[in-house]
Order: C-alpha cells, then structure tokens, then sequence
C-alpha cells in the first residue's frame, strides 16, 4: 500500500471571469479575508486558519479550477511524492522547489488522470489567525472540496493509488450506480470528494464554521444577502455533517458546514448509502428535496484548465 504522505488540504485556486463580482461576494457576503492582492489576482484567508489563504481568485477569461492544494510535513516528503508520481508516470507541471505564492515553501506541481492541476506543499509560513468567537458566522477553516469526474472510478483510484487517500464512505442510487467517493487523507471523514458528472469540474468547496448557531447565522446572512440557495440546511448521513450549498456570482457551489465527522482510521469500515433515503441525503429532514434539478447546479461548466497548468 503507498505510505501516506499528504497531511491535509490546503486551498483550492479558482479562475473566474466576473473577478470583481466574485471578489465582492467572497469577502463581504462569504465572509474570508483578502490578505493579498495583485493585478486580478486575490488569496483568501479563512480567520481561524493558520493557511496563508484558502481560496485563490483569479481573473481570467475561462472560468476553472486553477488548483487544488495539498499540505505534506516536509520537504523530504514532498521530494517523496513528486518521485513517486514521476516513477508511476504522472505528468509533473514543475518539479519540487520554492514557492512564490504568499507564505513561501516548497512543493511541486502535477496534471491528476483527468487534467486537474494539483499541488504539494510543505514549510509555508503559518498565517497569524484566531479563535473564531461565539455567534460570528465566518468561515473557520476550508472543510473539503469535491471535484465532478466523467470517469469517477479511474479518479478514486488515481488518488488511492498514488497519494493514498482512503475511502471513507459511497453514495450510491439504485438505477445509476455508485455516485460519489468521500475520500480522507487523515481523520477528518473527507477532504476529497468525487462525484459522477458529465464533465470535470467543481462540484462544490465546503467552509467550516465553528458551530451550529454559527452555520445557522451564516445561512441566514447569507439569504438575506440574496444569495441563491440550491439545497439545504440539513445534516448529511455519510460525513455527519450539516449543509447549506449556494451558487456564487459565477455559478461555482460554495458550502457552509460544520461538525464534520472524525474517524478512527484503525476501525472504521465505509458505508454504502442509498441517497434515494430521504435520512441518507438529510438527517433532519429540514432541506429542500435533492432531485435531478437541484443535483444539475453542481454539475456547473465543464472545466477549460485540463491539462492547462494555471500562472504561478
């Protein structure tokens, strides 16, 4: 079995076309910080997060996912992933070396099976943060980010095989087969998610608050705010966690959550849930009823990036 090197998830890097929009939402409707600005270029802090950023937006005429970020403990690590994914033939976009995006470090850059770009990272300064306080409903941390694949099968094995992630549990539908993969790279139930789609893309990025009253008091300020809500609030099964997803300015699925499942890897056995159970898909029985149309919001425009290594 491939050791596991990868530690936790780091920030995933969007290119959008309605950049001001976007910025606008991401930071007073959203609630993360612009801690670092360039010529249509902005990170994103999450306040309780000691991640330098946890969204990157870039303005760009295609709308993609430039990146998804990785952390691992050291650049020996690094160096041990990029050979290894060099040895199994990946397609490396650079080779390991220092970084010149905000907090420095070390890390290096691959195309996933799909096209993807992804990176590996280790030494990034700690970002100054803080305890997120009773009643803000801010995002704390980035929670997980799921991808929509054309091949879901050939994606969950590309990352069980070459960077060990583990399955934690499948959603599955009676008549259309296994439906989404939730992939954990450490405790936490998933950083990773695969779901079926007709095209890569991003399904969704989910932001943790710190606690139900907070992720009520998010959810609400964000519909007051006249943000369109596609599903939720109500707890999932697979994961534990709550859910309220709603569409940015430019049609990406963003999520509030919070009490993401914890697992004891030694014991845990993953679950094959029917999401055509209403408990499966929410526990509370509080959100809107999932169905064809609300699933088609996240299927969103086909990702322009594959196999396109975005501007450093």
């Amino acid at each position: 079995m491939t050791q596991r090197l990868i530690t936790h998830l780091r920030h995933v890097d969007l290119a959008v076309p309605d950049y001001r929009q976007q910025l606008e939402f991401y930071t007073n409707t959203w609630g993360l910080k612009p801690e670092h600005n360039d010529t249509g270029l902005t990170f994103l802090a999450a306040e309780g997060s000691p991640e330098q950023y946890v969204v990157r937006l870039r303005e760009s005429d295609d709308k993609r996912i430039d990146l998804i970020a990785f952390g691992a403990a050291n650049a020996a690590d690094v160096d041990a992933i990029a050979a290894r994914l060099a040895s199994d033939g990946v397609r490396l976009v650079s080779e390991p070396g220092a970084l010149q995006t905000p907090g420095g470090g070390y890390g290096f850059r691959f195309f996933d099976n799909e096209g993807r770009t992804v990176e590996i990272s280790a030494d990034v300064a700690v970002r100054q943060h803080r305890a997120i306080e009773e009643g803000e409903s801010i995002p704390v941390r980035l929670s997980h980010v799921v991808i929509n694949s054309a091949d879901p099968e050939g994606t969950r094995a590309f990352y069980e095989k070459h960077l060990a992630f583990a399955l934690s549990d499948t959603l599955m539908h009676p008549r259309m087969g296994e439906m989404m993969y939730f992939m954990r790279i450490n405790a936490w139930h998933h950083s990773l998610a695969i779901a079926r789609g007709p095209h890569p893309s991003l399904h969704h990025a989910s932001f943790e608050l710190r606690g139900l009253d907070e992720y009520m008091r998010g959810t609400g300020r964000v519909l007051r705010a006249g943000v369109e809500k596609i599903w939720g609030p109500g707890r999932h099964l697979a994961g534990n966690n709550t859910f309220s997803y709603f569409l940015d300015p430019s049609g990406n699925t963003m999520e509030y959550t919070t009490e993401l499942e914890l697992v004891d890897e030694d014991t845990w056995h993953p679950h094959l849930y029917d999401f055509t159970q209403p408990e499966v898909s929410d526990q509370w029985g509080t959100a809107n009823a999932m169905n064809e149309f609300v699933a088609q919001k996240s299927f969103n425009d086909p990702d322009k990036g594959l196999f396109l290594a975005p501007p450093v």
